[in-house]
């Protein structure tokens, strides 16, 4: 059999799949991948992309991580794909049991998935750091500048910035869909990114599934490896 068709075999005999997913998933919706040849970090700046989402960097000099946010982080009219329609898809017939991702774009939600585990948070939430009320995109997006709250506070974004830890209840909850797991299907991501990469260690199953454009560090170790675009993948499944 092809990889293809021992992939829709896997998903056909199975009711407990887990899909865990990084920046691939969503640059076929125009979102730039951080690591990619056109992605972020291979764009110049006054300061380095992982200084300027940095917690010190958010605290220090607002004005301008905030510039460098809305610019390059938000992409209000970012579609979902063949792939986050997909999994809703296999979600909704009961195939699929939770989505795990490293992306902070909502797409899987707009997809119609429900049970969506953000590692990195969502730019769709955001809070008052004084008072804690929460404010949905559109505050960050029609703010000038740093988004004030109306008791006079910064507004932030619940992403997980480079110094701060993951949320520990999401990755608890992670590492229990991905070690019960019967297949895990891995997409859109080089494994490179840690807490994050590591959680695929918990899995005890014998069907890894690998779908990434490149090579990965884990290639060697899953039972399945297809290097081809994830929409185009997953395309089959709509």
């Amino acid at each position: 059999m092809t990889p293809q068709e021992t992939l829709r075999q896997w998903i056909e005999e199975s009711d407990n799949i887990v899909f865990f997913g990084g920046a691939g998933v969503s640059t076929e919706s125009g979102i730039p991948d951080f690591r990619s040849q056109d992605g972020l970090y291979n764009q110049q700046y006054k300061y380095p992309p992982e200084v300027i989402i940095s917690h010190s960097f958010y605290v220090h000099n607002p004005e301008e991580f905030y510039r460098f946010y809305k610019n390059k982080m938000i992409f209000t009219d970012a579609k979902p794909n063949a792939a986050h329609l997909a999994l809703a898809k296999l979600e909704r017939e009961g195939k699929l049991r939770a989505v795990i991702t490293q992306n902070i774009d909502g797409l899987h939600q707009m997809a119609g998935s429900k049970e969506v585990l953000e590692l990195h948070g969502s730019i769709h939430r955001n809070y008052c750091t004084r008072c804690h009320k929460s404010y949905g995109l559109d505050k960050i997006v029609s703010s000038p500048g740093v988004p004030k709250c109306t008791c006079g506070g910064t507004i932030k974004p619940d992403v997980v910035l480079y110094e701060e830890g993951l949320d520990q209840r999401t990755l608890q909850k992670s590492v229990s869909y991905i070690r019960h797991a019967d297949v895990l299907i891995i997409g859109g991501t080089s494994l490179t990114v840690y807490p994050a990469a590591g959680l695929i260690d918990y899995y005890q199953g014998n069907k890894l599934v690998l779908i990434n454009k490149s090579a990965t560090t884990r290639d060697a170790h899953a039972d399945l490896v297809i290097n081809e675009p994830i929409g185009e993948v997953f395309q089959a499944y709509l």
